[in-house]
């Protein structure tokens, strides 16, 4: 069969990695494959039967559903597969997953990875890093799926619950009307819907969690940027009695062990808060169907067993599902399917870089500051350091530039009165013993003081003036981190990870791989 659809080596890390059409073209034949089964036709258009096609399966968190559904999807496509664990693995053994990964491939560059794991971004990262091995060896680029990361993305069980959803809808994408119930904190299964759910074209979506387990807000920022209609609700009881119930539920448990101990002493109360009762079966209205993404808690499920045996049960066929879905997906990434596909791909967003501006440089002398610095005959004046902050801010900005770009040299520094104002202030600093300064440290200024300007000056004159706004994107700098612990790219994991930054909008910046949101200022380690 041949294998060079324009989906080979692709990696789905997040919802998004896939676009719009893409999507719609994964749940169409997902659907075919589903009714060609089930009605007997020939199913030869989604066999790979390739024993030379490796599929590994790296579970380093246990998901009997998810691994399952992936071994059987491999196994029906008719790929060699290979199995790892949390439990047998010998990831537990202090190798680098990046070396684990590398060696891997080497073994079978024609493949595909799926993995779960604690730490997050791990797909994103090792999409860019086996691009590069790949190319240097000259094999092909190999396919990553995310089966789960921590607490940020599950995409595959996104594609599956949509998938769901366009069943009970008769496949009909008009509208959708979900209420999310449970932790939808630590549920990545629920983040990933605020994506997810843009294949309908109206959205409404109920958000009912205690505060503690609430929706983060990152999340329903990007939803209500989607154009979803999103409401909040602390409890069951609240949501039931507003008046305008959802037709679709979509329960998540109380993932206990990824709670502090704080929490876990109000389990008790909080779980009461979305445990549906039988009470409550009248209050639902008459086409009312309840998703889980399983497991459920067997000692106290949200919602508990006595509706298994009820219409409302639409959570085994889903689980199903992801058995037919995954097929698809590997299929794709593996090139067998996607040579009918005729809609948009997805596309990296294009990062303008224009942050540094080169203004025209004045031919007058360097004015003498009224305030304590001297004019600088040979030297940098870095000038309009955090303007408009207070006082107590751009000292603190005065002081994260000369740490930052270690400017330990005989210098002055103050606050001033800005132009702009009487009240309104900036910070300077004056380096007459600097005469040259590089495009790394230009941007790595841009990055820590934006908006200010650099000066350099030459015969008591300026010869070059640099204005620099904010970066969209800030990264290879070994002063940066991100701060989510389970984050790939967190020093504390030692993967050699290369941390990046992109620009959500204002000062906000997102962790490129876990998408954590980090203010400007937090994403430096000073």
């Amino acid at each position: 069969m041949n294998r060079d659809g324009p989906f080979k080596g692709r990696t789905i890390a997040v919802v998004n990695d896939l676009s719009l059409d893409e999507q719609k073209y994964l749940y169409r034949k997902t659907r075919k494959l589903k009714t060609l089964v089930r009605e007997g036709g020939s199913v030869k258009p989604f066999k790979i039967d390739d024993r030379d096609y490796q599929v590994y399966l790296i579970f380093m968190e246990d998901s009997t559903r998810t691994r399952e559904s992936f071994r059987n999807a491999a196994k029906f496509l008719g790929c060699r597969t290979n199995i790892f664990d949390a439990a047998t693995s010998s990831f537990n053994k202090n190798e680098s997953i990046t070396d684990a990964i590398k060696m891997l491939y080497g073994y079978s560059s024609d493949s595909c990875f799926i993995l779960r794991t604690k730490l997050e971004g791990t797909c994103r990262w090792l999409q860019g890093a086996l691009a590069q091995y790949a190319e240097t060896s000259g094999g092909p680029r190999p396919g990553f799926i995310n089966a789960g990361d921590g607490k940020h993305e599950h995409p595959t069980q996104e594609f599956l619950d949509e998938f769901s959803f366009l069943e009970q809808l008769d496949w009909n994408e008009d509208h959708i009307h979900i209420a999310l119930t449970g932790d939808l904190y630590h549920g990545r299964t629920v983040h990933s819907k605020a994506d997810g759910l843009r294949i309908f074209r109206q959205v409404e979506v109920d958000l009912i969690a205690p505060e503690l387990l609430s929706m983060p807000p990152y999340y329903i920022e990007k939803m209500k940027a989607n154009g979803y209609e999103v409401r909040v609700y602390e409890s069951l009881d609240e949501y039931l009695a507003s008046g305008k119930v959802a037709s679709l539920w979509y329960f998540t448990r109380l993932q206990l062990e990824r709670m502090g101990e704080a929490i876990l002493e109000r389990a008790p109360s909080l779980r009461k808060s979305v445990t549906f009762r039988k009470d409550m079966l009248g209050l639902l209205p008459d086409d009312a169907r309840f998703y889980h993404p399983l497991p459920r808690d067997r000692l106290a499920p949200t919602n508990p067993t006595f509706l298994d045996a009820l219409p409302l049960n639409r959570w085994d066929a889903q689980s199903a599902n992801g058995y037919w879905s995954r097929i698809v997906e590997i299929g794709m990434v593996s090139g067998l399917l996607g040579h009918d596909f005729d809609g948009s791909f997805a596309m990296e967003p294009e990062i303008v870089e224009d942050f540094i501006l080169e203004a025209p440089a004045s031919e007058h002398s360097k004015p003498e500051y009224k305030v304590g610095i001297k004019p600088v005959e040979e030297g940098i004046v870095i000038d309009h350091i955090a303007t408009g902050e207070s006082i107590e801010a751009i000292w603190s900005n005065i002081e994260a530039v000369r740490k930052i770009l270690k400017l330990n040299v005989r210098s002055s520094q103050g606050v001033y009165h800005s132009f702009k104002g009487l009240e309104v202030y900036k910070g300077i600093i004056s380096l007459p013993d600097i005469i040259s300064f590089g495009e790394k440290d230009l941007k790595k200024l841009a990055a820590i003081a934006p908006g200010c300007t650099l000066n350099l000056i030459r015969d008591s004159k300026v010869a070059k003036k640099y204005r620099l706004s904010m970066p969209p994107r800030i990264y290879g700098f070994e002063e940066i981190s991100c701060k989510n612990e389970n984050c790939i790219s967190n020093p504390s994991h030692n993967e050699g990870v290369t941390t990046e930054f992109l620009r959500k909008s204002g000062s906000t910046f997102v962790c490129r791989y876990c998408e954590k949101e980090h203010p400007f200022r937090k994403i430096w380690d000073i």
